[in-house]
């Protein structure tokens, strides 16, 4: 009995040393990860932040821009603020800023991470309902020049918008009161359709 005790009572030590050295490697193994995550966020942070204050100059024809890290010893759990000045104007908290601003400025900050990290598709809804024609206009030009790495699907109720689409879907009442889908290429429309 006292054999197989002892070997019990050795088994389980061997048990807990390997426990307690599987504990030390992971624990390295996350220290290791956290500080590659840090890296990588600083770096794409950089990157972002730096296509964030060329698109906010591009949309809002001037101005500046910037992204700041709330807490830097603290980067993977703490907040982003954004800075923002407008053309002839002084810095403004982004609260101050009017309807159509803030839009630009939100599509400033994901057109900045779509240029970074594009995806297959982006939705945007009514993201023009604030801005006038010539934000709209700007707007498209950034959208053309990103749908060569992803495809804007955008529901809008403004003309100028939809002037900017290739393929327009419609929804609208059938006769029988039931939905139905309308599809249009523009390259297909004729000027006697438009008018």
């Amino acid at each position: 009995e006292y054999n197989e005790d002892k070997e019990r009572y050795e088994f389980l030590t061997n048990q807990i040393a390997d426990l307690e050295q599987a504990e030390k490697d992971l624990r390295k193994v996350v220290i290791e990860l956290e500080e590659i995550i840090k890296e990588k966020f600083k770096e794409t942070f950089k990157a972002v932040n730096e296509e964030f204050s060329e698109i906010f100059k591009q949309l809002f024809g001037g101005g500046s821009a910037r992204l700041i890290i709330e807490d830097e010893e603290n980067i993977t759990e703490t907040g982003i603020e954004i800075e923002a000045t407008l053309p002839g104007k002084r810095k403004q908290e982004l609260a101050l800023l009017s309807g159509g601003e803030r839009s630009l400025t939100a599509i400033a900050l994901i057109f900045s991470l779509l240029k970074i990290s594009p995806t297959p598709f982006c939705v945007l809804d009514e993201v023009d309902a604030m801005l006038d024609e010539s934000n709209v206009v700007r707007l498209g030009q950034l959208m053309k020049e990103l749908s060569d790495r992803t495809q804007f699907i955008v529901i809008t109720h403004n003309r100028n918008t939809v002037q900017l689409a290739s393929v327009i879907y419609g929804v609208t009442m059938g006769r029988d009161s039931a939905s139905q889908l309308i599809s249009l290429k523009l390259e297909e429309v004729t000027d006697d359709l438009v008018e």
